[in-house]
C-alpha cells in the first residue's frame, strides 16, 4: 500500500512539475519520445524509462481528447527525455513491446 501510495505522489508531483524529473533541463529542451493516451500510461513509460538510468517527465499535448479536459488531468501525454537518452530510451521502449 505504501508503494501505490508514494507512486501517486510523485505522478502527482509530475503533474504539477513535469521538468522537475529532468534535472538542469529548461521547459523545451526536453525531447518528445513518443505520445500515450493517458496520464496513467505516462507514469507506466516513465517508470519503465527511470528503471533503466533514463530521466524522464511527460506533459499534456495540444490535442483536445475529452470533454472534460479543462476540468480533469485527461487526454494524452508527450514522454520526454533528454536529446542525449533518445536512442537509449527508443531501444528500451522497443524491446519492450515484444
Amino acid at each position: 500500500m505504501e508503494a501505490v501510495l508514494l507512486l501517486l505522489r510523485r505522478a502527482a508531483a509530475a503533474r504539477r512539475h513535469p521538468w522537475s524529473s529532468l534535472r538542469g533541463v529548461e521547459p523545451g529542451e526536453g525531447v518528445v519520445l513518443t505520445v500515450v493516451s493517458d496520464g496513467p500510461e505516462a507514469d507506466v513509460v516513465c517508470g519503465l524509462l527511470r528503471s533503466a538510468g533514463i530521466d524522464c517527465a511527460y506533459r499534456d499535448t495540444e490535442a483536445i481528447d475529452s470533454p472534460l479536459e479543462d476540468f480533469t488531468a485527461a487526454g494524452p501525454r508527450e514522454i520526454l527525455v533528454r536529446e542525449s537518452e533518445v536512442g537509449a530510451a527508443r531501444a528500451l521502449l522497443a524491446d519492450s513491446t515484444r
